[in-house]
């Protein structure tokens, strides 16, 4: 059951409703997979942007039932902590493009390894949750260090916006080299397939190997997502279930906004500010935890923050993208003129 609380753990969870969340969660997953990812194929816009309004109407509907059982309280910091996790996804689809052309994974296959990939995600997200809201509970000042950090990664991804850096290509992390030098791989494609059987020999086929890096490599996204998350609610049961619907819509999102990803120009200061936001928002609450008597940031303003900055960027990105598109359009006319001239 879920019932009110007037502590920072805003609903009082029990084992019966975790466990009836995860069962209710994996279902769900195992209908999209059946569904729509169980048989190889292209995916074409309309089926991605089905599924990705279906995942967002899911979440909106769990939203809605924390608000009717946990209170607006509960409810807001879910769907503060939805929009946070997912505007930070998008940031995780840029690698995942670099990380399918290194691979040269072909495009019916790609939504295999999405899944699964996501799916190790969630996993050792859950992992990093478990342990952040066990060191939460014990040190307050742990809200000190993640206050520090998001500020000091929002500055990061302004510096590294403004000068242009853009990460051309896909560095295997050193877990995924380890594995690739542990255990002997194929060079070829067999399917789905992650073992084949070569001259008496079992090997790994590059599905295998991509579905870890895509895993893995959110790992790092992890390490400002996770505090970020925590800077808007203490509540482990709301932190997993917001960062579990952000992340199994992530698929769907990959193919329909594959394209527009080139034309999110604002998007790292888009993510800097709202990191930059929370991160000061865990200092006041750190300092607050201490006696000091500070304002603290509602759950309300942090939403519309949030909601604003996001709103800001994506159509300040597309006025900047269509800007330059004319600028290029130009450039050619003005080369094939001297041309003919």
């Amino acid at each position: 059951m879920l019932e009110c609380k007037p502590e920072d753990m805003l609903v009082d969870v029990s084992m019966t409703t975790w466990a009836l969340t995860i069962v209710g969660l994996c279902a769900l997953i195992a209908v999209d997979f059946f569904i729509g990812g169980r048989k190889p194929h292209d995916v074409s816009l309309k089926e991605a942007g089905i599924w990705t309004t279906v995942w967002v109407v899911l979440a909106v509907l769990f939203g809605i039932g924390l608000f009717l059982f946990g209170g607006g309280q509960a409810s807001g910091e879910f769907f503060a902590g939805f929009i946070t996790e997912k505007s930070l996804s998008v940031d995780n689809l840029f690698v995942f493009v670099l990380i399918m052309a290194k691979f040269a994974v072909p495009s019916i296959y790609q939504q295999r390894v999405l899944m699964v990939g996501v799916l190790v995600a969630l996993v050792l997200r859950g992992i990093f949750i478990a342990a952040g809201a066990a060191i939460i509970s014990t040190f307050s000042w742990v809200f000190f260090i993640f206050g520090a950090f998001l500020i000091w990664t929002a500055w990061k991804l302004i510096q590294e916006a403004r000068s242009g850096d853009e990460e051309e290509e896909f560095e295997e992390n050193r877990l995924l080299k380890a594995v690739e030098r542990r255990f002997p791989s194929t060079d070829k494609y067999h399917g789905t397939k992650l073992f084949v059987v070569e001259n008496g020999k079992r090997l790994m086929t590059p599905m295998l190997i991509v579905m870890l890096a895509i895993g893995t490599t959110d790992v790092l996204f992890a390490l400002d997502s996770i505090p970020a998350i925590f800077g808007l609610t203490q509540d482990p049961y709301i932190v997993f279930t917001a960062n579990a619907f952000a992340l199994m819509g992530l698929r769907q999102l990959y193919f329909l906004i594959g394209g527009l990803l080139q034309k999110l120009v604002h998007l790292s200061y888009g993510l800097s500010v709202i990191l930059g936001f929370i991160g000061v928002k865990l200092v006041l609450h750190a300092l607050h935890e201490t006696g000091v008597h500070v304002p603290e940031i509602s759950i309300p303003v942090s939403l519309g923050v949030i909601c604003a900055v996001l709103i800001v960027t994506t159509i300040t990105s597309l006025m900047a993208s269509r800007k330059q598109a004319r600028a290029a359009e130009n450039a050619d006319e003005d080369k094939r003129a001297h041309a003919d001239s």
